[in-house]
């Protein structure tokens, strides 16, 4: 059991570091690539990764009688990528991904306006912390909260609608035809645009691409593997490491240095992270992948 522990909480570090590698490859390709490109092959890569494993099922087993809530959850998703992937490519490399982070702090509200679940003691308390250390990071002045900061704040809070959809479905849907749907209804969704925006990527841009991508679904693969290994609860909080990672790499490749108050800004954000997996027993939370179910930031 502690060897599975340990074994766990290495493939999180190890997924965590590809995906800030991924948010970084993403920083790079936002300076010549239309952002419709990039969310557009993030989703197909997602896609080609999960076909092997229908065709193996069989087609029967994505066969769904609510594809509205499918639509539904990929066309959030979608508009929580483009936030974010605009996020990345505006603000430093570490606050982005700190700003993803925090949409397990809007989901309680929202399952309780939708689905009128409670909302238990720590995680209120998670939410408080969580949005204090907003504050910090932000640090609100006369001027208001940045734009790109508000589109950050929306891709959160649209990362958590789509992860209550995706419990709201769970009733019904399992977690590899829910994977599926997403898979097929983003990639449809985020290919219109590319009808205006389309750029055929030159040899550099495409290297890009696959790096991007392969970041991606090695990250999937090795979270998916965490989480067969051990309990959310107890490995979870390692995902707040890609913050770190980000912090590094904003620094190594763009001398993004930060201040004392987003540090503490961040170390509230983590702090309510961890009670958010530490809050005690409850039924599996979709919101955090499970061995059947990697990811799609």
């Amino acid at each position: 059991m502690q060897r599975n522990l340990l074994l766990g909480a290495l493939f999180i570090v190890a997924s965590e570091f590809l995906l800030a590698s991924m948010s970084a490859a993403i920083k790079v390709l936002a300076e010549t690539t239309p952002e419709a490109m990039l969310v557009f092959f993030r989703n197909l890569f997602g896609l080609l990764v999960l076909l092997p494993l229908v065709l193996r099922n069989g087609l029967a087993s994505v066969a769904t009688r609510v594809p509205h809530l499918h639509f539904l959850r990929a066309a959030v998703g979608v508009s929580a990528m483009y936030c974010f992937f605009y996020t990345i490519a505006h603000m430093a490399l570490a606050e982005a991904l700190l700003f993803k982070l925090t949409a397990p702090f809007f989901i309680p509200l929202i399952a309780l306006a939708w689905l009128g679940e409670t909302i238990p003691a720590s995680a209120r308390l998670a939410i408080v912390v969580g949005f204090a250390g907003v504050a910090f990071i932000l640090q609100p002045d006369a001027g208001g909260i940045p734009p790109v900061a508000v589109i950050g704040l929306a891709g959160a809070f649209l990362a958590g609608l789509a992860k209550v959809t995706i419990r709201r479905m769970s009733r019904t849907e399992p977690a590899v035809r829910t994977v599926f749907w997403f898979g097929t209804f983003a990639t449809l969704i985020s290919a219109v645009p590319l009808l205006w925006s389309w750029q055929t990527p030159a040899p550099r841009t495409f290297a890009w691409l696959l790096a991007m991508g392969g970041c991606a679904t090695a990250a999937q693969l090795l979270l998916t593997r965490a989480y067969a290994l051990a309990p959310a609860g107890q490995i979870g909080p390692f995902t707040y490491v890609s913050v770190v990672f980000g912090a590094l790499l904003g620094w190594l490749f763009w001398d993004e240095y930060l201040d004392m108050a987003t540090f503490t800004g961040m170390l509230l954000v983590i702090i309510a992270g961890v009670l958010t997996t530490r809050g005690g027993p409850r039924r599996a939370d979709p919101a955090t992948p499970g061995p059947k179910e990697a990811p799609h930031g």
